[in-house]
């Protein structure tokens, strides 16, 4: 039986003072993962600390594989960028990209030149290093766009929880990033976002659970966790008209491939 992969979730995020805490949880949270069917995930560093936790956490044995990224999001703009640079080049064999880092202008808990400078930074750094890389956007897809044709857009490159239109979606993958898709598409005011799935190609879709954030119907309100990316995408499927075999198939492949996973 082939099993789902979770693109993007934050196993580390509630549980920053508390090592063994983070492995006990971490542990149980990934054996109901694997009953559910998922067995890669990866996980995202915000901000230095998370991004340790995200590597250290890929030490951890069981039946599903654990990747890492290490990354300044945009609300953690201000914040030196030196501790992930070191990280990102010192290498790991468990790091896998660059992010989440972007714009977010729906908060702006950075100044917006500030996000700028970390986003455009990180983006280097994927290129420099041959890395993935993983972007945020909230409400900041023009400056999004003009930053990625500043810079150039990494060859594998993914805008993670897609929350935008259509159009916004079209010109993403004009650009050469992939889409991941969160379980806000099961909110019931995500219609705009419903419609941008359906225009998205099967080759360049990404399913994740954002977890612990996010949890989608009928979950929403429960702390999520990587075993609910089987409802993201089979919402998805049933969304696109798309059997659950096939999307399952393809964004399993379409995620190593952005990540450069070991085929399995």
């Amino acid at each position: 039986m082939s099993h789902w992969t979770d693109a993007h979730c934050h196993l580390q995020e509630r549980f920053l003072s508390d090592d063994e805490k983070v492995a006990a949880d971490v542990d149980e949270t990934l054996a109901r993962a694997f009953d559910g069917g998922v067995d890669r995930v990866v996980v995202i560093g915000t901000d230095a600390q998370t991004s340790r936790e995200a590597l250290a956490i890929t030490a951890l044995e069981g039946p599903v594989e654990i990747y890492a990224t290490v990354g300044l999001h945009p609300h953690e703009a201000t914040h030196d960028l030196g501790p992930i640079l070191e990280m990102a080049r010192e290498g790991h064999p468990r790091l896998v990209g660059i992010g989440e880092c972007g714009l977010d202008y729906y908060y702006e808990h950075s100044p917006r030149e500030a996000q700028r400078q970390a986003f455009s930074a990180q983006i280097g750094l994927a290129h420099e290093l041959d890395l993935a890389l993983v972007i945020h956007a909230r409400d900041a897809f023009g400056d999004l766009f003009h930053v990625l044709r500043s810079e150039g857009v990494p060859a594998r490159t993914v805008v993670h929880c897609f929350t935008g239109n259509t159009d916004e979606a079209l010109e993403c993958l004009e650009l050469g990033c992939d889409i991941s898709i969160s379980g806000v598409v099961t909110f019931k005011n995500a219609e705009s976002l419903r419609e941008a799935v359906r225009v998205v190609p099967i080759g360049r879709l990404h399913v994740e659970t954002d977890s612990p954030f996010l949890a989608p119907v009928p979950y929403r309100g429960r702390t999520n966790e990587p075993a609910f990316v089987t409802v993201v995408g089979e919402f998805v499927a049933e969304l696109r008209g798309d059997s659950f075999t096939a999307l399952r198939e393809a964004t399993v492949a379409n995620t190593a491939r952005l990540f450069k996973l070991p085929a399995r």
